[in-house]
């Protein structure tokens, strides 16, 4: 048996680190476990909840929506600062977008099939986004902090 990953077709996207998969969606075996590399990242800087809502059906421009908070801006930034050390390390990803660091309330991490959503306490409670994408399913994040996330 072939324990080699899938070859999946590749093309370059500009600020995204080299080849990525020509893929789109769901197609992608990729973007779960990405997805949970940037909430465990995300979960390993704070104690607040972090959230994984699969929204690929719901809203068809992303898979997956990762959310979290922390409770002042300085932590804010330490936790976007994580996720995107992590995401690139060892998903090889950069953010293709990134909104909202001016301010530290709502921090968006756009890596296109998945979304990274940083708020501060005060604006995650405001906005409540698992609220209002109540119908996707959530998925199961360890608690645990992996090995390879426990030591910044």
């Amino acid at each position: 048996m072939d324990d080699e990953p899938p070859e999946f077709p590749t093309r370059s996207f500009p600020g995204r680190g080299g080849p990525q998969p020509l893929v789109v969606g769901r197609l992608s075996s990729l973007t779960l476990p990405n997805a949970l590399v940037a909430a465990r990242a995300a979960s390993a800087k704070t104690l607040e909840t972090t959230v994984v809502l699969d929204v690929g059906d719901l809203i068809g421009i992303t898979d997956y929506f990762v959310i979290t908070a922390g409770r002042n801006e300085r932590q804010v930034r330490s936790i976007v600062d994580e996720v995107s050390r992590r995401v690139r390390e060892l998903a090889g990803l950069s953010a293709q977008q990134v909104e909202g660091l001016e301010g530290l309330h709502w921090v968006l991490l756009d890596y296109g099939d998945f979304v990274v959503h940083v708020f501060d306490t005060a604006a995650r409670s405001l906005y409540s986004l698992e609220r209002l994408w109540a119908d996707a399913p959530r998925v199961a994040v360890d608690d645990a902090v992996p090995a390879e996330l426990s030591g910044s």
